[in-house]
């Protein structure tokens, strides 16, 4: 540990929490923090899974609160998450750093422009048959489960994306899902980065106390058109990790 590492984590996961409230893909910013911080890519991914396990169970307990979610699906999906995050997590441990270093520069690209340029969620359709949405949201959960063990960020877009898109869900109950289902697949790989020594536990705690500020400041604020402050912000993090890699 040492001061410049922190002095990279706090301000960067403080506005990765504050984009995520305006307009999801905090994990786009948090992830790289954790990198340019000088963790290796195994280290970074699972502090940062340390990081965003506490930022969503924050969020996911105001949903609950409220009853934002749909009953008779969330076991199911839990269920199926856990085993797909336990499964990725799994999965990337037995890849070489040189090798994710390399598939980072693919994959984040692909993963911002798949969340900043999503479309507006279609509208509910209360007659879509239950034991289909029961399906797509079992599968759903189990395959972007394995994503979030694996890698992270972008899951809870994607997440919501299958549950509107394909099972036809309202936004509101869907986003209530998407929390809990998220949750139980952050709790999964972090359990098994744990076992595995890779947690920074310090960066990861400090990482989620700066996320949970700029999550509660974001909340708190009226933002017009707040894509385009998400956007630049995603990119410039985006390049200086790139920078950060190729050096």
């Amino acid at each position: 540990m040492n001061l410049t590492a922190f002095l990279i984590i706090c301000p960067l996961t403080f506005l990765a929490g504050l984009v995520d409230s305006i307009g999801g893909g905090g994990g786009l910013i948090s992830l790289p923090a954790f990198l340019l911080a000088g963790l290796t890519p195994h280290s970074a991914i699972a502090t940062n899974k340390l990081s965003s396990a506490l930022g969503t169970t924050v969020s996911t307990a105001r949903y609950c609160k409220n009853g934002f979610y749909d009953t008779s699906l969330i076991l199911p999906g839990i269920l199926a998450a856990l085993s797909g995050s336990f499964l990725g997590a799994k999965l990337v441990l037995k890849i070489s750093d040189v090798f994710l270093k390399k598939m980072m520069l693919f994959v984040l690209p692909v993963v911002a422009a798949a969340v900043l340029l999503k479309k507006k969620e279609p509208e509910y359709d209360s007659s879509f048959p239950a034991a289909r949405r029961l399906i797509i949201v079992i599968i759903s959960a189990f395959l972007i489960g394995i994503y979030d063990g694996f890698y992270g960020p972008g899951t809870g877009t994607f997440l919501l994306l299958c549950l509107t898109r394909f099972a036809r869900m309202d936004v509101r109950t869907a986003s209530g899902n998407v929390k809990l289902i998220n949750l139980s697949s952050n709790f999964a790989a972090l359990i098994t980065f744990l076992f595995s020594g890779y947690v920074n536990v310090m960066y990861g705690i400090a990482g989620a106390l700066f996320c949970f500020a700029g999550h509660y400041i974001g909340s708190g604020m009226v933002i017009k058109n707040g894509s385009k402050i998400v956007r630049p912000v995603i990119i410039l993090v985006l390049i200086l990790l790139f920078f950060k890699i190729l050096s």
